[in-house]
Formats: structure tokens, sequence, C-alpha cells
């Protein structure tokens, strides 16, 4: 069976969408693409992402790759690992490029599924979501009214936890706020990470005990390692009593400037062009107006 961009796109939209399960609370915002650990219901992408970054990030190039690994321990003593490995890029001028191998969680281990690349191009104001597998794609149109209001939806800006390496997708909806005598926030100082600056700090939110359900306390830490010089998160780690632990970092930085030509679907690609508040279908490679 053929899953199509669309499908895909459908698909790791509703997973970013989905609130929390039964008996979970909100929880800190995590960076890099908001990757859920295992025991999640329904389908979900790892480590993938789609849609318009909350803000253009210029003047600071890199490439790196993204590492997310996922553990939970059931009550019976099983475990359930699960890792994902994407490649993200960066230039001077704000475009990103991320390059994802899709791994559904439900979905058997040797389905044939493709690789998607995601690119954003705040310059020429276009989104691109390719399929490597069939060369194929579609092409999404905004201006910068469109992508200024997408940020202030959003609430993104240079703050420590946003991702500007890939841009931080969709956040799972929240439930009630906790008040903030159950969240405590420390720093942890400064230390270099895969040779960059990074800067540290450690959200603890705590779930009192009768609050859910719960006998005891809950607590969920989130440690989060930002570079102000890349203005992106490059080590974050999410503990949850009830969901296990996912570590994301960024490895392999490069800090020289990406080719052009990632910003690009290749000629010989079959895309679909689109444009944002209507479809408006076009054929035929990026640039050519039929």
């Amino acid at each position: 069976m053929r899953i199509t961009i669309a499908a895909l796109l459908a698909l790791s939209l509703s997973a970013f969408g989905q609130g929390p399960g039964p008996g979970r609370g909100p929880g800190p915002r995590r960076g890099f693409d908001a990757a859920q650990g295992p025991g999640g219901p329904g389908a979900r992408f790892l480590g993938a992402e789609a849609g318009m970054p909350g803000r253009t990030v210029k003047g600071a190039p890199y490439s790196a790759e993204v590492v997310t690994e996922s553990s939970h321990t059931l009550a019976d003593g099983n475990h359930i690992k699960q890792s994902a490995t994407s490649k993200v890029y960066r230039d001077s001028e704000g475009r990103t490029r991320r390059e994802q191998a899709v791994n559904l969680s439900g979905l058997a281990q040797n389905a044939n599924m493709p690789n998607l690349v995601f690119i954003h191009d705040p310059v020429a104001g276009a989104d691109y979501a390719l399929n490597a597998k069939d060369r194929t794609g579609s092409k999404s149109t905004f201006t910068a009214r469109d992508q200024s209001m997408h940020a202030q939806r959003t609430g993104s800006g240079p703050r420590q936890g946003d991702s500007a390496a890939a841009g931080a997708g969709p956040m799972p909806r929240r439930g009630p706020r906790n008040s903030d005598q159950n969240i405590k926030t420390e720093s942890l100082g400064k230390q270099t990470i895969e040779g960059v600056q990074a800067e540290g700090r450690r959200t603890t939110m705590t779930i009192p005990a009768g609050q859910m359900g719960n006998e005891l306390p809950i607590q969920i830490v989130t440690e989060t390692w930002y570079s102000p010089e890349l203005q992106t998160m490059v080590l974050s780690k999410h503990s949850d009593p009830r969901n296990g632990d996912t570590v994301t970092k960024l490895m392999n930085i490069s800090r020289s400037e990406p080719s052009r030509m990632l910003f690009e679907a290749p000629a010989d690609y079959k895309v679909t062009e689109s444009q944002r508040g209507g479809p408006r279908p076009r054929t035929g490679g990026p640039g050519q107006d039929k």
C-alpha cells in the first residue's frame, strides 16, 4: 500500500495534536521536535516534524544529526527502547532542512517506509515536503505576514528551550496549569557539548499526591542545554515515571555553510504546489508556473 506525502503529513500533525492521555498532566515544553516517548496511543513520528518554524535565525549556519532515544520500563520489568536519527541543516539566511526516515509505531520493522525531507525557505517564502523514494513532493508558499502571524500564534521567540534547528513543530495541547509552587527551575551552569558552549536548565514539575489518584507525588524532570551561539538546543533530557525517559541531542555538529542546493527541490522531482489560504494545483519542478 502506497503512503503519500499528504497522508504522512496528516499522521505527523495528528500525532503532534494529541493531548495527554488519561491521567497525564501538563509538562514543561520540550525543544527539538517535541518527540513523544514510547507508550503513547496511536501512530506517531519519532523525531519527525512538519510545518513552518516559528522564527527565522540568521547568521548561525550549521549542520548536525539529531538523535532521539526513548526508553520505558513496564510494570512487569519489560523494557521498551526506541531510537531515531535525522539530519538537520540551517544556512546563514535562516533556511532549514530536515531529513527524516519515517518511523511509525505499530508498523512492522520491515515496512517499506520512505525518507522524508522538510525544507523551510523564509527567503523564497516556501515550504517543501519531499519523498526521496518516489522523488515526489509538495510545495506550499507563504508570505512574511503568514510567518509573522504563525510566530505570534505559537508564541515563538529567541528563548531557551526553542529549537531553531528544525523548527519546533506544533506542540501538544496541555491540560490545566499547575500552580507555580509545584514547578521548580534551576540553573545548571555552562558546559561544552559537541564543541559548542551551552547553558543548562533543569525544570522539575511535581504532581501532588491525590491530584490524579496517585498515592505519592510524581516528579517530571526536564533538563535542557541551550547554545546561545547556535540559538538552538543541543541536548534535552525528559524523565516522566509514567512514560519513561527521552534523550535528544545534536551530534556531529558542523559550523560550515550548507550547500544552497540542500534547500531546493531537485529538478527531477514531481512537485505539487499550493498557496496558504487555498489550494492551487500545479505540476512540474519548483519555479514552473503553469
